[in-house]
């Protein structure tokens, strides 16, 4: 599925009765099996798998353990990769669905290995000025395909709940973030998480009466969730669709847009960098080009405020529940613990944010 380098798994998975399983449902796979686990990411554990006869394919899972409500759902995962199989957004094929905890211990699926780039820093260090401009022309078209699929046609009229995305999303993403502080064994509260759940729901942008906006909404659009031809600036694969659903695409965009706002430290971000002169577009110039590709006005700027500090919102709430999860000892990854810890300032730089955009309502 990409270029990670993998690292042998803590809790090695049993490859033969996952071979057993397999066959029949992969033709051609060849025993015996081997997996190995790549290095990276905090989310649904993923795996090499390779046969006898050198074949390689993409085992992906939920962790082990007890998980937050809703999150880790690899059937979903597995559902929206199906459906965009034949559409402009590059995916990996998928190739088969298990429910049965009994096979690997948590429910999984198996898709195609990509084999290509990832690109793990947004600045591109190294990489030639040009190449860099291409690049972010291709995330831009990529990013606005996914957000023009007619998801009618693509059998995911269903797949999330139209309208009042916003607000859902906050209430979803405020239970998730109070689910990891609360009770026996709850880590520590963020006193800015606790202003901003009371600040966003009260100023969602206002939205035409009747007008619903839903797109595929994939959830986390990093440089790294998408694999890049080995020499070209072009996206094989776009990767990790754990939080997609239906929503709105400038909260999908805005997530997207997070690197310009925060600090590498933060969120492997490049706020504070001379875009010019790396060749790297600027946020407005990135944003707008994303409008003229999907066919719409201008963002007002103070709308697009909100949605940013949303979508660090969001980001944060995620992150304190890997933290949780790290101190449940059930994230997937050694990392987990420092990633997680990202949360506060994060969410610190939210409602700074919220602060200098909205002085009025941020009282």
């Amino acid at each position: 599925m990409s270029a990670i380098s993998p690292e042998t798994a803590p809790r090695p998975l049993d490859t033969v009765r996952l071979a057993a399983w397999l066959a029949g449902r992969l033709p051609g796979l060849r025993g015996p099996l081997s997996a190995t686990r790549f290095k990276g990411g905090q989310s649904n554990p993923t795996y090499l798998l390779s046969d006898a006869a050198g074949a390689r394919y993409v085992l992906r899972k939920q962790p082990d353990g007890v998980l937050l409500p809703s999150a880790h759902a690899v059937d979903r995962e597995y559902r929206v990769l199906h459906a965009l199989g034949g559409t402009d957004v590059p995916v990996a094929r998928v190739h088969c669905f298990c429910d049965d905890p009994q096979v690997v211990g948590t429910p999984f699926y198996v898709m195609e290995f990509v084999d290509g780039r990832v690109l793990w820093d947004p600045a591109l260090p190294g990489m030639p000025v040009a190449a860099r401009g291409a690049i972010y022309e291709e995330m831009n078209r990529v990013v606005a395909a996914l957000h023009r699929v007619d998801v009618g046609a693509a059998g995911l009229a269903d797949y999330g709940r139209p309208g009042a995305f916003f607000e859902r999303q906050i209430a979803r993403w405020t239970r998730q973030y109070q689910a990891t502080v609360e009770g026996p064994g709850g880590v520590d509260a963020i006193p800015a998480m606790e202003r901003l759940i009371e600040w966003l729901p009260a100023n969602v942008p206002v939205t035409p009466a009747g007008r619903d906006e839903s797109c595929i909404f994939h959830g986390d659009l990093r440089i790294d969730n998408m694999i890049f031809h080995p020499s070209e600036p072009r996206v094989l694969a776009l990767l990790d669709w754990e939080l997609s659903t239906l929503g709105h695409p400038l909260a999908d965009f805005a997530y997207h847009a997070l690197p310009w706002r925060l600090g590498a430290q933060q969120f492997r971000g490049m706020a504070g960098a001379d875009f010019a002169a790396l060749g790297i577009p600027g946020e407005r110039a990135y944003l707008d080009a994303y409008c003229r590709r999907v066919d719409r006005e201008p963002v007002d700027p103070a709308h697009w405020e909100f949605y940013l500090a949303y979508a660090m919102f969001r980001l944060a709430a995620i992150l304190q529940g890997i933290l949780k999860r790290s101190h449940d000892g059930t994230a997937s990854s050694a990392e987990a613990r420092e990633t997680g810890a990202r949360a506060r300032p994060i969410a610190e730089a939210a409602w700074r944010q919220v602060e200098a955009h909205f002085p009025r309502t941020a009282r």
